[in-house]
């Protein structure tokens, strides 16, 4: 029988640096990928399509979500964004581990269709830091900012719904961190019955 890939939530505020540390992680294991979103929000300068998101109007976004194709669909600061259903079903058909990176509305729509997925909180080690780093990367007005930093009072209010927490104060360890869970998950006995059948089989044959 097949392994079948794990689906994994990972959720942060904004500005916590989620993004990259779940590039650092898929870049460093195999058979891990992220999913894609779909988003009605406008492409940012280095951005590109199908690598960051998909893209769409908002027409076309009620057009997907009237076909059911949204395993998962929310509005973040007057945006929408949407998870593949059918990318994601295939994917973790495959083996493959799926990585979802989205807020707490959308994990909140995972836990109830997936209540074997894995969800992790990315934290920031401060709130001053958080809104140095939304600062410094100069993305957002200081209106939004602010915004940004209401919204991340109310993510991390949300933390008690998450398997795992990993602070992001030191990036490698941080990794690590994610690395750790991974890991640790694939090591499961239910998690392996590919690598176990033959020696089992071993220890079952009647001499």
């Amino acid at each position: 029988m097949a392994r079948l890939g794990t689906l994994y939530v990972v959720a942060a505020p904004s500005g916590t640096g989620k993004t990259t540390l779940v590039k650092a992680l898929i870049d460093s294991m195999p058979a891990i990928t992220v999913s894609i979103s779909h988003t009605t929000r406008p492409q940012r300068p280095a951005e590109v399509e199908g690598v960051n998101y998909y893209f769409i109007d908002e027409t076309e976004f009620q057009r997907m979500i009237k076909h059911h194709d949204f395993l998962e669909h929310a509005n973040v600061f007057n945006h929408r964004y949407g998870t593949s259903r059918s990318w994601v079903e295939r994917t973790l058909a495959q083996g493959i581990d799926v990585i979802l990176e989205i807020d707490w509305q959308g994990c909140d729509q995972i836990q109830r269709l997936f209540p074997e997925c894995i969800s992790i909180f990315i934290l920031p080690p401060s709130l001053t830091d958080l809104a140095k780093r939304l600062r410094d990367r100069a993305q957002d007005s200081a209106e939004v900012i602010q915004q940004r930093l209401a919204d991340a009072r109310e993510t991390v209010s949300r933390i008690h719904h998450f398997n795992y927490v990993v602070m992001n104060a030191d990036f490698d360890t941080a990794v690590n961190d994610l690395k750790a869970i991974v890991q640790s998950n694939r090591l499961l006995q239910k998690k392996q019955p590919i690598n176990l059948e033959k020696l089992l089989a071993e220890f079952t044959v009647l001499s």
